[in-house]
């Protein structure tokens, strides 16, 4: 197998290209079919100079030391023969061999000529070039032959039979004989010439009509050229980029003398004047010691994208990387997560590897370095529904003593594992993590593992620690799961956990807890009241109220929340609601007593007389129809002169108003804060009045010229409104004046409203009169009364009998 090496010393890089050395001697592997078939007529032994294959592969060029030069079918019986006086150095066949119509091939050696198959089969040549030394490489491309000589690079057009390009060497001091051109086409149109260190890419092109005259069709453009840094012994096309093989010499640092180093296989990117190394490899041929650069060439296959390094004593095959030798390359250097990553992107092209394999070794990788949560987690993706290797993995890790890593990422529905591995698991954290233990009992669905193994466990547990709460709520879970909610809601319950309500409603525990609603008060009296209110179909109102009854500050909280809910619905409570309020809730009584109609006035009154609360006492009264008491009280026991008068303009009532100035006459500051706020409901003159001569009344003055402001402004708004509306009177009037004043359509459907005949007379030409009134009744003249001297003016009959108001005439209508 191959020995071909990189570097000397070891590169972190990735190789563009792989390495295979094929044999002992370039004659045995290369020349193997062509020697075979150039002996059969020659039983001694060939040198092969140069192969040469068509575009399909099935027509092989040969020419030997010996002058002679075959072209024959490799699956079939067609064949050429020639033996000429002089040894040939290069064969190059027609690309389109294969077809009838390109049955040519040049050859090589101090001149180069051109065979071509006539049409009886006969074969001519002709000299395409002679007298510029031995011609030493030849690439046909196309219609395109390249060839080079002593003297340099020309290129000859087959289809118009004329070379339309020379180009000459740049560095004529190195032997062409030891130092020979390489050439390689990279498409039908693109020439890359590499000779000494030099390297130029030439692209030939269509030359314009206009600049034909005798010169070629077509011209040549070198687009890029660039030196490189060692011999060039061989080139190749590899995408945009090139491959190139070098011929090295480098100076012995002990006997600074220069000496054949191994060569390299370099792939480099052309850029216009200088070009980019992408990757170098150095390679260990037999003998390179002992080769020159002459003894080195580069053949390529361009579908496959094989490139042969031939040397006299070995052929090397590079080929590029596959994705299954990136993932090598990557498992070498122990980069599994990026091999893992290739191999999924690439898995439908990779032939070698397996996802799994590369996955399980990178688990395998990360336990070895101690990143066994990460390993753990890695499982998931790589153990996937596999449950045989996720038990093998779970035994691994408890193996080294790291089940508590890959408990969280054990599978839960597709797969499920035998249960014996989630309880292992459990019991793991049972032993030493009642936390984690919780967690993975919370998380877990409850079919995974035998509960009952689990709940004994637990219990085994609690007897050395019976007031662990971690463990009561775990044991707690555990009997939900296994539909024992009796148990469950009595931890809770002593546990006093908020998942006690959450417990009740999904399992429907209503009879479980009647007997519990005090329990449940306590602990969250909020969340037990809205849940008691929201299931009154399953416990009763009468029920709970009887089993707060020993608590009476929960039965008000109850009850408080009822009356919110419907005013109605706990009215049997209402009189037992005022001591509680009373008791607990005094800021609520007011609004309760004002939203009740089921309260008895009677008790309520006697209560808050008894707690001496005083705006409960005042609303009752009032209530009652007592509200002079209520406003007595207001002015002795709160001495709120404002409250007083906001009470008396609710009641909008003469005599409390009379009773609160009476109270108020001898007290100035109460007679300020009348002065002030009665104006708009009483004549403050009444109060002014009454005030005795030499009382001093503090802010009188601004209290009367507020009194004079309020007045003015009452006249200001009066005259306002006076004008608004007369403003909407003779607007009124006016839309009045103008439907009066329209027709009103008479025909013979109207009919008189006194004699009941129709209103117009059956014959036209006869006169008549009708009169019309704005309530549209019609009557003729001669049906109405006559109007007398003292009330001339007409009135509809029907509408005065219905006293609707006088229906004036509108109408009169004669002929």
């Amino acid at each position: 197998m191959a020995e071909a090496e990189e570097q000397e010393e070891e590169s972190e890089e990735e190789p563009k290209l792989k390495y295979e050395r094929l044999s002992n001697g370039v004659t045995e592997i290369l020349q193997k079919d062509a020697a075979s078939c150039m002996t059969v007529h020659d039983k001694s032994p060939v040198k092969i100079n140069q192969i040469s294959l068509d575009e399909s592969g099935e027509h092989m060029g040969v020419c030997s030391e010996d002058g002679k030069v075959q072209v024959f079918g490799l699956y079939s019986g067609e064949e050429f023969h020639e033996t000429f006086d002089c040894p040939i150095k290069i064969i190059a066949v027609h690309p389109q061999y294969v077809r009838s119509s390109c049955k040519q091939f040049v050859t090589g050696g101090k001149k180069l000529l051109l065979f071509e198959r006539s049409w009886m089969s006969r074969w001519k040549s002709s000299v395409l070039h002679e007298g510029e030394g031995n011609i030493r490489s030849v690439k046909w491309r196309g219609h395109l032959i390249a060839w080079a000589n002593n003297m340099g690079v020309k290129i000859f057009d087959i289809t118009s039979k004329q070379r339309i390009t020379n180009v000459p060497r740049d560095d004529i001091s190195l032997r062409p004989d030891m130092y020979p051109c390489s050439l390689c086409w990279k498409d039908n149109v693109t020439l890359i010439i590499g000779w000494g260190t030099s390297v130029k890419i030439c692209s030939v092109k269509e030359r314009h009509a206009s600049e034909m005259r005798d010169l070629p069709s077509r011209y040549v453009e070198i687009v890029s050229q660039f030196e490189t840094e060692f011999y060039i012994s061989g080139l190749a096309p590899l995408c945009d980029q090139l491959v190139v093989l070098s011929y090295v010499k480098e100076v012995s640092e002990k006997t600074e003398r220069e000496y054949c180093a191994r060569p390299r296989l370099d792939i480099i990117q052309p850029l216009a004047e200088t070009c980019e190394e992408i990757s170098s490899d150095a390679l260990t041929v037999r003998g390179f010691q002992e080769n020159e650069c002459r003894d080195y060439h580069l053949e390529y296959s361009e579908g496959e994208s094989l490139f042969y390094i031939v040397s006299p004593r070995d052929v090397v095959v590079a080929k590029e990387r596959d994705q299954d030798d990136h993932i090598d390359w990557l498992l070498e250097k122990k980069k599994y997560e990026e091999a893992l990553m290739a191999a999924e992107i690439s898995q439908r092209n990779i032939k070698r590897h397996k996802i799994l394999d590369i996955g399980l070794a990178y688990i395998n990788h990360l336990v070895e370095k101690g990143d066994y949560d990460i390993a753990a987690r890695k499982c998931q993706k790589i153990l996937g529904k596999n449950a045989a290797l996720w038990e093998y993995e779970v035994y691994k890790f408890k193996e080294i003593g790291q089940l508590k890593a890959i408990s969280p990422y054990l599978p839960r529905g597709d797969p499920v594992l035998k249960p014996l591995i989630y309880e292992m698991i459990l019991h793991e954290f049972l032993e030493s993590d009642y936390e984690g233990f919780a967690t993975l009992i919370r998380e877990w669905p409850g079919d995974l593992y035998n509960n009952s193994v689990i709940v004994q466990a637990v219990r085994d547990h609690l007897k050395k620690d019976s007031q662990n709460r971690t463990l009561l709520k775990t044991l707690a879970e555990l009997y939900t799961y296994d539909k024992n909610y009796g148990n469950a809601l009595e931890i809770y319950l002593t546990l006093r956990h908020k998942d006690v309500f959450q417990l009740i409603h999904k399992h429907n525990l209503f009879s479980s807890i009647k007997d519990k609603i005090v329990l449940l008060m306590d602990f969250d009296s909020e969340k037990a009241v809205d849940m008691l209110l929201d299931n009154e179909d399953k416990i009763s109102i009468k029920k709970v109220v009887e089993e707060l009854e020993d608590r009476p500050e929960l039965q008000h909280v109850y009850l408080h929340k009822l009356f919110k809910r419907d005013h109605h619905k706990g009215q049997r409570y209402h009189e037992k609601q005022i001591s509680l309020y009373a008791e607990y809730d005094r800021p609520n009584l007011l609004p309760f007593l004002r939203d009740s109609t089921h309260c008895p006035l009677e008790k309520a009154l006697e209560i808050c007389q008894q707690r001496n609360f005083v705006e409960e006492t005042v609303y009752l009264l009032s209530r009652m129809g007592n509200s002079r008491s209520a406003l007595k009280m207001i002015m002795e026991e709160l001495h709120d002169v404002d409250k007083a008068i906001e009470f008396a303009k609710e009641q909008d009532d003469g005599e409390l108003w009379e009773d609160l100035i009476l109270y108020s006459i001898d007290k100035p500051p109460f007679i300020t804060g009348l002065l002030n706020n009665i104006g708009t409901h009483v004549d403050p003159i009444l109060l002014i009045h009454r005030i005795k001569e030499g009382m001093e009344i503090p802010n009188l003055r601004d209290s009367l010229v507020k009194i004079l402001q309020d007045y003015n402004l009452q006249i200001l708004l009066r005259e306002g409104c006076k004008k608004i509306l007369v403003a909407d009177s003779l607007s009124l009037l006016k839309k009045m004046h103008r439907t009066q004043m329209k027709g009103v359509l008479v025909d013979e459907e109207n009919i008189c409203e006194s004699c009941l005949s129709p209103i117009l007379p059956s014959d036209a030409a006869k006169p008549f009169s009708v009169v019309i009134f704005h309530c549209r009744h019609m009557f003729h003249k001669e049906c109405l009364p006559v109007p007398s001297m003292a009330s001339p003016a007409q009135f509809c009959n029907i509408c005065s009998a219905k006293h609707r108001g006088p229906g004036s005439a509108i109408l009169e209508m004669k002929k």
